[in-house]
């Protein structure tokens, strides 16, 4: 095989609560507004947290080649943000003439056609349950619908480990691109907002009731969100030949798991720093611009994200700039990942940081350079953090195309 060939982001499709696509997305995020609002899909009252990012304008894409209309959310969210990249990268008449290597994450799968067949089986037994309800539950059938949308030829892969499945995705295309086994590959992740997922997150007490403050010292949880963030990886030669644009550059990639606990982080963050050490040696240790946190605004995560950051970068800690985007759109679990690499090339194409909205109090066990305000600044190079439950932690970072 043939090692370290460079890949390219040459497209992007991006769906969170802030809209659909790229110049409303970004606008939003530059700016620090907030999208989380009271969750309208389902009633929330009796849960600690009633807030989310939904999708307010999503309801469905159209499908042209699928004829079984009965798709969860979960595949209308990825074949439309999908469609989006592919249109982005102007690839749309490429991708039927050779194998394209698909690799997706998400925690949920189709967990929301999951809640309506478990309604159906209480409420009428399971001999009388809709069995047609759970042909989209599973979290590899969303990538199957993909492949026939599309008409698609080539394999796929799907990663389910938590808020980590997001950036593994996009790592693992990167690497199967590098190392000559494909020249294009669609990748990314998604989820959708679910009763099922705020009512886990509700018990283990992780949810906030009112704002989510990554970092903050008064920080009592995260909110959930729904989106789907697509990117379009191909092999700089490959791209170069179709005279593709070409917006960045996937430069490093690391991950690692330290079963630490199911849902706690483990504290001292050495495990997580480990994959960022990972990612950082990948790259040729490139300076780092910006930090994109995971930053979900719970207690444990933020300190040991803190922990981990301080144990790989020491001194020089305080010269790079961290924010986290969860505030704005929502924890998006799978998607998180992908949406955050998404935004993290954002930066170093308009030069910008997004703000780490509704931080408010100096936390001594989160001692970052805190992006509290939108801040202009030339950024070339971006890490971008994912750390999951069960001790899932991968890192990516990606830079400026020279």
């Amino acid at each position: 095989m043939t090692l370290n060939r460079r890949v390219v982001i040459t497209g992007v499709g991006i769906l969170t609560a802030h809209g659909m696509g790229k110049e409303i997305n970004w606008g939003k995020m530059k700016s620090g507004t907030s999208s989380i609002a009271e969750i309208k899909s389902f009633d929330a009252f009796k849960y600690r947290g009633k807030y989310g990012g939904e999708l307010r304008e999503f309801t469905s894409t159209p499908l042209y080649k699928i004829k079984n209309k009965r798709l969860d959310r979960a595949s209308h969210l990825l074949i439309h943000t999908a469609r989006e990249a592919i249109l982005d990268s102007g690839i749309n008449n490429k991708i039927k003439d050779r194998d394209v290597f698909l690799s997706f994450g998400t925690t949920l799968g189709g967990m929301l056609s999951g809640e309506v067949f478990h309604k159906e089986v209480l409420r009428k037994g399971l001999d009388r349950a809709t069995l047609s309800l759970v042909s989209d539950y599973l979290a590899h059938y969303q990538t199957i619908n993909l492949f026939k949308e599309f008409e698609l030829k080539g394999d796929f892969s799907v990663c389910s480990n938590a808020c980590a499945s997001g950036t593994n995705a996009v790592g693992h295309a990167f690497n199967a691109i590098r190392y000559g086994e494909y020249d294009l590959a669609i990748c990314g992740g998604y989820d959708t907002m679910s009763e099922f997922t705020l009512a886990g997150f509700n018990s283990l007490m992780a949810v906030t009731p009112h704002l989510c403050r990554p970092f903050d010292k008064d920080r009592d949880g995260l909110v959930l969100g729904e989106g789907a963030g697509i990117l379009i990886l191909e092999e700089l030669k490959y791209a170069m030949k179709r005279n593709a644009q070409i917006l960045g550059e996937i430069a490093g990639y690391g991950e690692s798991s330290d079963a630490h606990h199911i849902t706690s982080p483990e504290p001292s963050g050495l495990s997580a720093a480990k994959a960022i050490k990972t990612a950082l040696l990948d790259a040729g240790h490139p300076r780092i611009d910006y930090i994109n946190a995971h930053g979900t605004g719970t207690k444990y995560n933020d300190a040991m994200e803190t922990n981990a950051i301080k144990t790989v970068f020491g001194k020089k800690t305080k010269e790079i700039p961290v924010s986290s985007i969860k505030p704005m759109v929502g924890h998006l679990l799978g998607g998180a990942g992908a949406i955050e690499t998404i935004v993290s090339l954002f930066t170093i194409n308009y030069k910008t940081i997004p703000p780490n909205i509704n931080y408010r109090t100096h936390d001594p066990e989160c001692d970052l350079n805190i992006a509290k305000q939108t801040a202009e600044s030339d950024i070339k190079t971006v890490l971008s953090n994912s750390f999951g439950f069960g001790g899932s932690n991968a890192a990516i970072i990606i830079r400026e195309y020279q």
